[in-house]
């Protein structure tokens, strides 16, 4: 009894039962296979919808944030023609005259261009740095004492002045400064000294908006940079403690190590958002003086004063346009920067 041949696997493809028939051998090469092109496709394909499965609850939460996002960032950038053209409200955006880079000639035309950009690209960096270091210093205090009872009222006292409005702070600094009955100004007569006048002296407001920012930002970073170090395996520390390693030796070669890419992100953050700054804090806590201009004013206040005292919408339009294209340029040139060192620290 002659047993059933079992066909070969190989030989179901044309190309297999031609080479039967002339009685050639076949080749792998004839055999059809998926293109691997169209392999890594459909990997990426099924790995995306795998990933919308299983993060669908997150991608709903982060709806109405991406939303907001969508709605006032992105549909008023429609907005920027009017950086070109002479608005006249009763014309329209459409019906406006088109003047072309008038509105830009005219604002690099006086020293206000310069001032409003020295002042915030300055200011701004003084922040990003002492934040920075201020924030990373806290979080490692915070991380000694977590264990305590008092860790909890510790952090809640350093996040609090992150939810306090400017206005209210502006109160406090004009009580401390006040040349009347300030607080400052009552310590430094009572050691014989002469109390300077703080809201007619512009050389002094750097290092007071500086502490001013610190004070309100540094414990809402402080709590990022503390969730990274409580990210670090502890078998890391104990490791280090091993070796004969102290506090400060775990610091810098355990702890700023793997706490670089979270450094490097939020910084690049910052970067981008070097030329927004932070209007209530320059213009409630100087309570817009004009005799601090010369150092207190910055881009997102002339832009307001250009809307509300001049009512020229062109121009704040044109300062705002330059605002984001330079910070747009910043950003893309840190993070090439940050590439170029090392790969995997850049942001895209």
């Amino acid at each position: 009894m002659q047993g059933r041949k079992t066909q070969s696997p190989m030989l179901k493809s044309p190309d297999a039962h031609r080479s039967v028939a002339t009685g050639e051998a076949p080749t792998l090469s004839r055999v059809r296979t998926p293109q691997p092109s169209q392999t890594h496709f459909l990997a990426r394909w099924m790995g995306s919808q795998r990933s919308w499965d299983t993060n669908l609850n997150l991608l709903l939460m982060a709806l109405p944030g991406l939303l907001l996002l969508f709605v006032f960032a992105y549909l008023p950038m429609f907005g920027i023609v009017i950086a070109f053209k002479d608005y006249r409200f009763a014309q329209g955006i459409w019906g406006s005259a088109w003047v072309g880079f008038e509105n830009f000639r005219f604002l690099f035309g006086t020293d206000t261009a310069f001032r409003i950009t020295r002042n915030t690209l300055g200011m701004n960096s003084i922040f990003i740095v002492t934040t920075t270091v201020g924030a990373l210093a806290v979080a490692m205090l915070m991380n000694e004492v977590y264990q305590s009872r008092m860790s909890k009222y510790y952090q809640t006292m350093l996040f609090f002045p992150y939810f306090i409005s400017w206005v209210i702070a502006s109160y406090f600094v004009f009580a401390f400064l006040n040349g009347e009955g300030g607080l400052a100004n009552q310590t430094i007569a009572a050691f014989g000294g002469d109390p300077p006048s703080w809201y007619r002296s512009p050389q002094y407001w750097p290092l007071i908006l500086t502490f001013a920012h610190i004070w309100n930002s540094i414990g809402f970073s402080s709590i990022v940079y503390l969730a990274g170090i409580l990210g670090i395996s502890p078998e890391l520390f104990e490791a280090a403690k091993i070796d004969g390693a102290g506090k400060l030796q775990q610091i810098r070669y355990v702890t700023l190590p793997l706490l670089y890419p979270l450094i490097i992100i939020l910084v690049l953050l910052a970067i981008g958002r070097i030329f927004h700054a932070d209007f209530g804090l320059f213009f409630f806590v100087p309570r817009d003086t004009a005799l601090l201009y010369s150092t207190t004013d910055v881009i997102d206040t002339f832009v307001y004063r250009s809307l509300v005292q001049l009512g020229n919408i062109s121009m704040a339009a044109a300062a705002g346009f330059y605002q984001s294209t330079v910070g747009f340029v910043l950003v893309i040139t840190a993070n090439w920067i940050v590439r170029r060192i090392n790969r995997d620290y850049s942001l895209f």
